[in-house]
């Protein structure tokens, strides 16, 4: 199963419909673009949609997104195909996005892959049996300075080793939360010292 293309039949609901909270922020978002342009909230909208809808977006919220945008449902696809922030398959609670662009490659992202992959014993684009987990492969985050990346869901967890990606894991296992941001001593994107080099 990729998670690029919608899911299967089976796994579509049949409906959705925003929350009234959901509709008050979209109607706000969508005051900030002036008159006969809606279309321009239609990154928000989307993530609105993918929050509400357990982090991922049913053709159905693609629907209900396309009616209240008035944009065209084919638009919309484009637009969820093209970024990989928008999941058009059920994903698990945590996802785990590992960048493998060529900073994080030379730092040490396919160190970061085999470690979630044992721990979790899934690849790029699987989740696990207890839909917890969801593994993906993504082109830089852009947190360079301060690679190897993962982003797991809104927070990015940077300086990653073997261990610390495998301690992370174990933190969310246990539903436990673990301290985003750099995974080593240095703080930000200061230059390491001589002992870390």
């Amino acid at each position: 199963m990729t998670l690029r293309r919608p899911a299967a039949e089976n796994l579509q609901p049949k409906a959705f419909e925003f929350s009234d909270s959901n509709l008050a922020q979209i109607e706000d978002i969508i005051n900030k673009y002036p008159v006969g342009k809606k279309a321009s909230a239609i990154l928000p909208v989307l993530d609105l949609a993918q929050r509400q809808n357990d982090n991922w977006l049913s053709l159905a919220a693609i629907k209900v997104v396309s009616e209240i945008l008035e944009m065209p449902m084919i638009k919309i696809l484009e637009i969820v195909t093209f970024y990989t922030m928008y999941n058009l398959s059920p994903v698990g609670k945590h996802v785990l996005q590992v960048c493998t662009t060529t900073p994080c490659w030379l730092r040490g992202s396919d160190e970061i892959y085999r470690s979630c992959k044992e721990k979790l014993s899934i690849n790029f684009g699987e989740t696990t049996d207890d839909r917890k987990f969801t593994l993906m492969e993504v082109e830089c985050l852009g947190a360079c300075a301060n690679a190897p990346v993962v982003q797991i869901n809104d927070n990015y967890y940077e300086d990653l080793d073997k261990e610390s990606i495998k301690k992370i894991i174990e933190k969310l296992k246990n539903n436990l939360k673990p301290k985003h941001g750099s995974q080593s001593k240095r703080v930000g994107s200061e230059p390491l010292s001589e002992k870390e080099l």
